[in-house]
């Protein structure tokens, strides 16, 4: 079940409160012979996916038509007929950009329903990889809005991403979303709806689809996974508008990291693998060797460790080729050593704890934005521990907490903590100094 995010646009944009919906609903009810008592909490089931049963999707729309002095239809609230004949609106690249716009709305404006979504699995979590990997290919993105979007205006929709992401990497999601979601709002959104021929609109939805990506990473970091997933399966739309695959496979990168924190091994696989057929040439050795990683760390959670070994020779091959003069801003997260720290956490589930420690202290070593460092010390210092070098593992500790401080992030959160709990149970000494370094980072607000 997933929010309705577009019902939720038209009652901000009606003006008319969940108590006031449940009324007029009620009354128009009344009108028709049937007795209605609605009250503002069923319109909240209404938000978080429930279809309202009977003439009541119609008595909404009634209401709405009424309030707006215009035509109301169920597919402008969300609640078009599942598995009917959809109006040529909602299944369109506009239609799209209607439902996109909402959700960003009611992001913003932090709608429970929307950040407490968990996110989808089975089919609803497939088809959108699928529909970007095969046909139909958008014809045609131009559209006659007022306002003409300008090379400038797509300019700074690039410049924001590269802004948004720096701004992760140094703060942390939890501290980044609500600004570049700000921005989608504010800025983003109005040029979609802009005027612009095809050529333009294909860069225009492309930018726009590499900055979603970044507030979808953000949701990701917040722990708001559902949301995260309708952000990252609306870059991937936009990616495929803008006829960029090399970005689809990006985006399809970030789905794959998604599912292997999810513990939705096979899933990370099949998307990976998804990514590298369907981009073929136009996926850089960069993102190759991040996707070939992560399906190894997938293979090995699942045991199958040829595989396992197959994908990370395959990842190592592919960062022999990566030239960062060649690669596109996207794929910059793929700093030297990142495919170290993912080999390493693939050989510590296949127990070669030898050669994880190895790989795990070859990323340390290499330069890394803030964030990655942290995740690398704490691979590190799990390794060393799980070595029997508990005074290394400590020392490599105390260097993440140090790291980490003033970073707001659930997953490096996450990571400290792990490390922590793994320290205190080993009674090692030194753990009670480490374990207050740890808790002082931890104290950061979220």
């Amino acid at each position: 079940m997933q929010p309705n995010t577009l019902l939720d646009a038209i009652l901000d944009e009606a003006g008319i409160s969940h108590a006031g919906l449940a009324a007029h609903v009620n009354r128009a009810g009344r009108a028709r012979g049937l007795t209605l008592r609605y009250e503002h909490t069923a319109v909240g089931r209404w938000l978080k996916g429930q279809r309202p049963r009977g003439q009541v999707p119609d008595l909404i729309c009634e209401v709405l038509a009424a309030r707006l002095r215009r035509t109301v239809t169920l597919d402008d609230i969300g609640l078009g007929v599942p598995g009917g004949p959809a109006a040529p609106h909602a299944t369109s690249l506009s239609g799209f950009v209607d439902r996109a716009t909402a959700l960003w709305r009611s992001d913003e404006r932090q709608r429970p329903h929307v950040l407490d979504a968990p996110a989808v699995t089975g089919t609803p979590a497939v088809m959108p990889v699928w529909e970007w990997e095969n046909p139909p290919e958008d014809v045609d993105v131009s559209r006659g809005g007022r306002h003409r979007v300008t090379p400038a205006d797509i300019e700074t929709l690039r410049a924001a991403r590269t802004h948004y992401e720096q701004m992760y990497r140094k703060a942390g999601g939890v501290a980044t979303r609500g600004r570049v979601v700000g921005f989608l709002n504010t800025e983003t959104a109005p040029l979609l709806r802009g005027g612009y021929p095809d050529a333009v609109g294909r860069k225009l939805h492309r930018a726009t689809g590499a900055l979603v990506a970044v507030a979808g990473i953000c949701a990701y970091d917040s722990d708001a996974h559902g949301l995260a997933q309708r952000y990252f399966h609306q870059a991937l739309r936009l990616a495929k508008a803008g006829g960029d695959r090399g970005l689809g496979a990006y985006v399809i990168a970030l789905l794959v990291n998604q599912s292997l924190f999810l513990r939705e091994h096979r899933q990370a696989v099949a998307f990976a693998e998804a990514a590298l057929r369907a981009a073929g040439r136009d996926i850089t050795p960069a993102l190759a060797s991040d996707l070939y990683a992560m399906q190894a760390k997938a293979y090995a959670h699942l045991g199958d460790g040829t595989s396992a070994l197959s994908r990370i020779r395959r990842a190592e091959r592919a960062a022999e080729r990566i030239r960062p003069c060649q690669e596109p801003d996207e794929t910059g997260y793929v700093q030297p050593g990142l495919v170290n720290v993912q080999v390493a956490e693939a050989l510590l589930s296949l127990g070669d704890l030898a050669a994880a420690e190895e790989h795990a202290t070859a990323a340390v070593d290499t330069p890394a934005h803030d964030r990655g460092r942290v995740h690398r010390l704490a691979m590190l210092s799990t390794i060393e521990l799980r070595r029997g070098d508990a005074d290394k593992a400590v020392a490599t500790a105390v260097l993440m907490a140090e790291q980490a401080r003033g970073m707001e992030s659930q997953r490096l959160r996450d990571r400290l903590r792990a490390v922590r709990e793994h320290l205190v149970r080993s009674g090692c000494a030194g753990t009670a100094q480490v374990a207050a370094l740890i808790d002082g980072a931890l104290r950061v607000p979220l």
